[in-house]
C-alpha cells in the first residue's frame, strides 16, 4: 500500500502518531505537495492519498472518498493567503503569482476575484514554498497566493512587503457562510476495499491521537518552521480534520459554483464502503 502525505505542518495531526510508532500503518508513506500527490494518484502511483478537493471533483469516477477525514476550516485557515501590495479590488490587469502547489486554493482565489472582489488580474503560476516567498524574485507581481508552511512564515515575519492580506478561508466564510474543505483523502476505486478500510482505520486512529496532542505537534511545527509556538498552536487548533455534514455542505457548495462556471464536471460524492 502506497499512501500520500503532504509534508506541511497541517498534516501533522493526521500522521503524527504514525510517525511516532503509536499507530501502525502497514504502508509506504510518500511525501509531496498537493499537486504532486494529485498527479501520482492520477497515474496510479499511489493507492490512497490526501489530495486537493478539486482533484477529487475533476476525476470522481476514479476515486472513493475516505469518510470523516479532510482538512477544513470554518473561518480563518491561516495557511492559504493572498498577500498583496494593493487592495484586491484594484488588481485588475495586475500580475498575481499563484502557487503551483494547490489546485483548490487557486480555484477558490479565482471565485473570490470574480464574485467578491470583482477584479480580473493576470494569474502567473509560480513556486510558493518557504524559500521562494522569503526571497521574492517576482518584483513585477502585485500579489501572490501562498499556501502551507510558507503562508505561516510570510504572515509571521514578512508582512511589511504586503500591506493587504486576505485569508481565503475567512473570505469564503464571509461570502457563503459555509466551512471550506481544502483537501480530502481518497482511495483508488481499484484498491482492495478491505486493505483500504484497514489503512483508513489507521489514519483515523492517528488523527484522533493527533487531536489529543496538539501542543506536542505545535512544538514540532515550531521547530520545523521557526514560526512561534503559540502561532502554530492556534493554527493547528483552528483546522478541522473531520468531514461532517456542515463541511460536506461547504464542499458541495464549492463544487456547485465550479460546475456553474464549467471548471469541473458535475458529479457525486462517493465514499469508501464499510464492507
Amino acid at each position: 500500500m502506497r499512501i500520500g502525505r503532504i509534508p506541511y505542518i497541517n498534516c501533522y495531526p493526521v500522521y503524527g502518531a504514525i510517525d511516532r510508532g503509536v499507530v501502525r500503518l502497514d504502508a509506504d508513506l510518500v511525501d509531496g505537495v498537493p499537486t504532486d500527490l494529485n498527479r501520482k494518484m492520477a497515474t496510479h502511483e499511489l493507492d490512497i492519498s490526501v489530495v486537493s478537493a478539486v482533484e477529487y471533483a475533476r476525476d470522481a469516477d476514479r476515486y472513493l472518498l475516505l469518510p470523516d477525514l479532510a482538512i477544513s476550516c470554518d473561518g480563518p485557515v491561516r495557511s492559504v493567503m493572498l498577500f498583496s501590495k494593493r487592495p484586491a479590488g484594484e488588481l485588475s490587469a495586475r500580475n498575481v503569482v499563484v502557487s503551483k502547489s494547490s489546485m483548490t486554493s487557486v480555484a477558490l482565489l479565482e471565485l473570490l476575484f470574480e464574485s467578491v472582489w470583482h477584479a480580473r488580474p493576470r494569474f502567473i503560476p509560480g513556486n510558493a514554498e518557504v524559500q521562494d516567498v522569503v526571497i521574492d524574485s517576482s518584483t513585477d507581481a502585485e500579489a501572490r497566493l501562498v499556501i502551507g508552511d510558507a503562508a505561516l512564515v510570510l504572515g509571521s515575519n514578512h508582512r511589511e512587503r504586503y500591506p493587504h492580506v486576505y485569508d481565503l478561508g475567512q473570505m469564503w466564510k464571509e461570502w457563503t457562510g459555509q466551512p471550506f474543505v481544502f483537501a480530502v483523502w481518497v482511495a483508488q476505486r481499484s484498491t482492495d476495499v478491505k486493505e483500504a478500510l484497514i489503512a483508513h482505520a489507521g489514519l483515523i486512529a492517528s488523527r484522533n491521537w493527533g487531536l489529543r496532542h496538539l501542543p506536542e505537534l505545535a512544538e514540532q511545527a515550531h521547530q520545523a518552521t521557526g514560526v512561534k509556538r503559540d502561532v502554530c498552536a492556534r493554527y493547528l487548533s483552528g483546522l478541522d480534520y473531520g468531514l461532517s455534514y456542515p463541511h460536506l455542505a461547504g464542499l458541495t457548495e464549492f463544487y456547485r459554483r465550479l460546475v456553474e462556471r464549467g471548471r469541473i464536471p458535475n458529479g457525486t460524492l462517493t465514499f469508501l464502503p464499510a464492507a
